[in-house]
């Protein structure tokens, strides 16, 4: 994403997140504990909002989502998005669903690695949230489940479609979509859903810890690796190589490839720029 702004400031405050910054690590909390964080319309917007400004900073290495109280993400509320769009014309619906994919891009598509930190459930919107992520740190209460054929819409929504074949394997991606059972931690483990399994009531602190570690690490290094990771997906292998090829080309010639050859000269730890 471009770092080249226009005359807006940076929005100083967010009304649906609560959103912290610290050592290069953006920690942003879905903060409605008494709905199990379910997503409004404003919450959408400033997902898709917050990601693109954090893009631009570039001050941002890793960026950490969390859900504040008993859960993840229990997905789009009831209430204030499903009642709402029953009066919805087309047109309004189209928009409505095109900005919730939006949220779904600004994840994928950050130049910074997003690590989900999931426990309690992850339902709806909020498991294709956490699906989004690059990483998925999840404790043993971790349940996701994909509820949108349960309410009588296609399971292929906000992209699940597209991320879930691809992260556990068509075979699984279509039990989950189709019938939206929960798939509870033991099992989302075992078909590749989680990432990395905590202790009980552990995961955001290790989805902390993981972010600093990425913090400190060769930020563009871990920006390409990102971008390469999807948009490689739908590409024939000659198209593959010769992107990794220019890829490669334009990191050995930055300060990161560099400083490591020195580090290892001398014995030392890289001091990574992120250039």
């Amino acid at each position: 994403m471009s770092p080249f702004t226009g005359s807006a400031a940076r929005t100083p405050d967010w009304k649906h997140l609560r959103v912290e910054q610290a050592h290069g690590v953006a920690t942003v909390t879905l903060a409605r504990p008494e709905k199990l964080n379910a997503l409004t319309f404003g919450a959408y917007a400033d997902l898709r909002d917050l990601l693109a400004e954090l893009s631009r900073e570039r001050a941002v290495r890793a960026l950490v989502l969390a859900g504040e109280g008993r859960g993840f993400c229990s997905g789009g509320d009831v209430d204030e998005i499903i009642g709402a769009t029953l009066a919805m014309d087309t047109a309004e619906l189209l928009d409505f669903n095109r900005m919730t994919g939006q949220v779904v891009r600004a994840v994928r598509e950050c130049p910074f690695p997003v690590i989900a930190a999931v426990h309690g459930v992850a339902a709806g919107a909020g498991a294709v949230l956490a699906l989004a992520a690059d990483f998925r740190v999840a404790d043993p209460t971790a349940r996701f489940a994909f509820l949108f054929t349960r309410v009588g819409l296609s399971g292929g929504d906000m992209g699940a479609a597209y991320l879930l074949p691809r992260i556990v394997g068509l075979g699984h991606a279509t039990r989950l979509l189709m019938l939206g059972e929960p798939v509870r931690a033991p099992e989302a483990e075992r078909i590749g859903l989680i990432s990395e399994m905590t202790d009980e009531g552990k995961a955001e602190e290790a989805a902390q810890a993981l972010a600093r570690r990425l913090a400190e690490g060769p930020a563009l290094a871990y920006a390409q690796t990102k971008a390469l990771l999807t948009a490689e997906l739908d590409m024939p292998l000659a198209a593959s190589v010769e992107m990794d090829a220019s890829t490669q080309a334009l990191l050995m010639n930055g300060d990161d490839y560099a400083e490591f050859h020195a580090a290892f000269t001398e014995k030392r730890p890289p001091t990574w720029q992120g250039r």
